[in-house]
Order: structure tokens, then C-alpha cells, then sequence
């Protein structure tokens, strides 16, 4: 059974922290002066001063202790506020000088205006770089060479996300200091450090173990629902880093089929057509489900080389592979669409979603206006029990969700986070499948619909380069012809 219960659910993280945060002395609850002044002593002594610019190559490093007392330190602290408060003292107190910055800047402009050699100018501007650098990356520096350094820090950055959304702290210091952090591991975690490992039913229950627990888009019921997604005609890899090989940090699930696949449910719940993999019956390659394990990750390019490197075994095992798809969730659809029928039902007689003929069938089913019924209905999935409703919904339905990830926008880009991640990757948004998700977290978060994201392989570079320059996306017939008639038939 490789240990997976019947009762197995899927969790969107897996814990990282290793060993867990330590009882004793450091453990305990701390709070008011006694906080401040134990936080505050501790980053007087953990984080390195600044050398000046002349001594940068000669000072020798900090003791490998202090680093330690501050990863002990933080690890005994067991409330998120309290974490919160510590990475908000480092981010206001261990930043850039503010004055050296204006000083190195001040000589750059100097020696711009004077016809001076490139060597000194050059110098100057590295000067300048050097006083841009926050104090506290040497801290994240010298952690890193720590025995599970890395790991640490990782950790660290997913507290620091968690305490930003909660508002446990705030400020652009705060912000700051996690795009640091950001830009660090992104180096650490570039594709040259990263390991890719097919995973099969034969791979260590630990590691079977660790990927249903990750799986965050199509949760794992039991042993079996395992089995299947690793058995003939699917495949599933991961990315690991060389320092923690064998934990998964990215997960890639990928249903090889004879065509691109319009539901998910024929791939998570249906037996493969054999248990022997026949070659002439794969054709396509669908890209399920993309999980991030690590919090602390997130924003890290591991998606996009985790499915290019994942193409590229494909072609090598199966030359014959003619279409690479993904099948995705559409996460905030429903939201979005709630959030509409909300401001519209406040404003009596507006409507801007629905024909006038389809106000009428929509209120014939439901014995109620269209906008109070339609709002219970899709929070709780109520409507596909209707089968007259079902098809009353599926025209507005259809054109309303192509509008969303084409037109919805969020600085130019597609609001919608999986939109966006095919999007910036190159692939062509290609079609919207009804019906293709009968789950009830896929009904309560994208009204059943899902979309295929197809990468054409040789379109794929270009393609990323007008979207992330120009922002424009590269749609199908299918997307285009949706969008065309939501302008036409609804007034947003």
C-alpha cells in the first residue's frame, strides 16, 4: 500500500521545518520589553556590520555561531507574530545607509559632469552598489552556508509572506526585504541546482508519501488515486535541489493521451486504457497539475523550467508526441463573477451580464431574479443538479469566463494567477471546456469550467516576448470568438 491511507487529503505545503522549533529557554512565550530587548540584542550581534568599501575583501567572515544563535533564536519563537515582529525589526533596522547612498550618488553624478577616466567612474558606480546592498543580506548570506542554511531560509521567506498577508507587519522596508530574499534564493534555485526525478510506484513511500500530500489543484483520495497518477499512461516529475535531493520542491503531473483532454475527470478517475502503455494511442501530452511545495518559493522561475525540462524527456521517450497541453483550473472565476452579480443585484434592473432572453429562461427555472438565485446557485454548485439550468448557463457561462482571462486585467497582464504563469511561458490560451471539472471544488471555483493552454513549441518564445513587452495574448478562434460575443451581449 506504500503507507497511503484511505483517509489521505492533500495539503498545499509540505512542512520544511527541520528539526521542529525546539522546546526550553528560547521556546518560551516572549512579550512586551523583554521581546524588544532579546531581538533586538540578538541583531546587534547576528548581523554582520558593513564593511568599509576598501576592507570588503579582508574582513574576515562572522563567526559561525552568530548566524547559528539567530536561526536557533527564531526557530523557538512559536507564535507568527512574534516571528513578524523579528523579520519586521531586521527589515527597519539592518537596511541600506540612507546616507551612504546619497553620498555614493552624489560622487557618481560628480564625476559624470567631469571628463574624468572610465576606470574612475566605474569605481564610483561600484561604490554606489555597494552601499545599496541592506545589511541584512550578509546575515542571509552567511545562513546559507549553514549546515540546512538554505532550508532555513526558505522557511523564513514563507513566514515572511504569511505575515505580510495576515498584516502582521507591513511597510516598504518589509517589502524590501523580501525582494531581497526572493533575489538570493532565485540564484540558489536556478535550474543548474535543480534535480529532475520522475517519480513511479516503485519510488520510496516517503517520497510517494510527500507528493500526495502536495498535490494542491486535484487532491489525492487514497492509495490508489496514487498509484494511478503515477502508472501507465501518466507521468509525474519533480524538481529537487542538489543540497535536499530527493524532496520535492515543484510537482508536474502529466496524463499521456490520444488527444487534449477537455475534463479532468477522465484523467483522475478513470483506468487507463491498459496497463500496458500501447505508443500508437499517445499522442498528446496534458500537463494536469502544477504544485509548488515550499512556500517560501514562491515567485521563483520553477514552473516554467519544470515543464520545459518535462518536454523535453517526453520527446525523447515518445518522438512521436504532436501536442503538449496543459488542462487547468480557472481559481477566482466564480469570485469574480459573485462579485459582479453582487453590485449589479444592489442596483435594481441594471443588468450588464445576461440577454434579455436569457434573463427570462434563467428566471423560469429558478422562479426567482436572475442575480439573487444565480448568486446561492454558484456558491454552492447547486445548479448543475438542473439540467434545464445547467443548459440555460452554459452560453452565458462560456462567454463570461472567456471575457474573464482574456479581458480581466491586473497591470496589464491576466488577473488570473494560471492565465498568467501559461501565458508568460508562451502558451496559446486555446480552449474553454464546459463541464470539465464536476467536483465540487472545481464547480464552487470555476463553475465546472477549465482551459486548456496549448504549447506549440515552436511558437512558444515569441510568444512569451509579446506577452511579457507588449501584453498581448495569443488566443484561439475558440477564446476570440467568446470574447467577441460578451462584448456584444454584456455591458461591463
Amino acid at each position: 500500500m506504500r503507507g497511503l491511507g484511505p483517509g489521505l487529503r492533500a495539503r498545499r505545503l509540505l512542512p520544511l521545518r527541520s528539526p521542529p522549533r525546539p522546546p526550553g529557554p528560547r521556546g518560551r512565550r516572549l512579550c512586551g520589553g523583554l521581546a524588544a530587548n532579546a531581538m533586538d540584542e540578538l541583531l546587534r550581534r547576528a548581523v554582520p556590520p558593513t564593511p568599509a568599501y576598501e576592507l570588503r575583501e579582508k574582513t574576515p567572515a562572522p563567526a559561525e555561531g552568530q548566524c547559528a544563535d539567530f536561526v536557533s533564536f527564531y526557530g523557538g519563537l512559536a507564535e507568527a507574530s512574534q516571528r513578524a515582529e523579528l523579520l519586521g525589526r531586521l527589515a527597519q533596522g539592518f537596511g541600506v545607509d540612507h546616507g551612504q547612498v546619497a553620498e555614493q550618488s552624489a560622487g557618481v553624478l560628480q564625476l559624470r559632469q567631469q571628463a574624468r577616466e572610465a576606470a574612475v567612474l566605474l569605481q564610483a558606480e561600484d561604490r554606489l552598489r555597494y552601499a545599496l546592498v541592506p545589511r541584512y543580506r550578509g546575515l542571509f548570506h552567511h545562513i546559507s552556508k549553514l549546515d540546512g542554511g538554505v532550508r532555513f531560509l526558505v522557511q523564513l521567506r514563507a513566514d515572511l509572506l504569511e505575515a505580510q498577508a495576515l498584516k502582521l507587519v507591513e511597510g516598504p522596508h518589509v517589502r524590501e526585504m523580501n525582494g531581497v530574499l526572493k533575489s538570493m534564493l532565485s540564484e540558489w534555485f536556478s535550474s543548474g541546482f535543480l534535480n529532475l526525478e520522475r517519480v513511479t510506484w516503485h519510488s520510496p513511500c516517503e517520497v510517494l508519501q510527500k507528493i500526495s500530500e502536495c498535490e494542491a489543484v486535484h487532491p489525492v483520495k487514497n492509495w490508489m488515486d496514487m498509484k494511478r497518477r503515477v502508472g501507465p499512461y501518466r507521468r509525474c516529475y519533480f524538481f529537487s535541489h542538489c543540497s535536499t535531493p530527493g524532496e520535492p520542491l515543484v510537482v508536474l503531473h502529466v496524463a499521456l493521451t490520444g488527444d487534449i483532454s477537455n475534463n479532468i475527470q477522465g484523467i483522475v478517475k478513470e483506468c487507463p486504457p491498459s496497463e500496458t502503455e500501447e505508443r500508437n494511442r499517445i499522442a498528446a501530452a496534458i500537463f494536469y497539475s502544477i504544485s509548488l511545495t515550499q512556500q517560501g518559493l514562491q515567485g521563483v522561475e520553477l514552473g516554467t523550467f519544470l515543464i520545459k525540462r518535462v518536454v523535453k524527456e517526453l520527446q525523447k521517450e515518445f518522438p512521436q508526441l504532436g501536442a503538449f497541453s496543459s488542462l487547468s483550473p480557472i481559481p477566482g472565476f466564480t469570485k469574480w463573477l459573485l462579485g459582479l452579480l453582487n453590485v449589479q443585484g444592489k442596483e435594481h434592473g441594471r443588468n450588464e451580464l445576461f440577454t434579455d432572453s436569457e434573463c427570462q429562461e434563467i428566471s423560469a427555472v429558478t422562479g426567482n431574479p436572475v442575480h439573487e438565485s444565480l448568486k446561492g446557485f454558484l456558491s454552492s454548485g447547486e445548479w448543475v443538479k438542473s439540467e434545464k439550468l445547467t443548459q440555460a448557463l452554459q452560453g452565458p457561462l462560456m462567454r463570461l469566463c472567456a471575457w474573464y482571462l482574456y479581458g480581466e486585467k491586473h497591470r496589464g497582464y491576466a488577473l488570473n494567477p494560471v492565465a498568467n504563469f501559461h501565458l508568460q511561458n508562451g502558451a496559446v490560451m486555446w480552449r474553454i471546456n464546459w463541464m470539465a471539472d464536476s467536483s465540487l471544488k472545481g464547480l464552487t471555483s470555476s463553475c465546472g469550467l477549465m482551459v486548456n493552454y496549448r504549447y506549440y513549441l515552436e511558437e512558444t518564445g515569441p510568444n512569451s516576448i509579446s506577452y511579457l513587452g507588449s501584453k498581448n495574448i495569443k488566443a484561439s478562434e475558440q477564446i476570440l470568438s467568446l470574447v467577441a460575443q460578451f462584448q456584444n451581449n454584456s455591458k461591463l
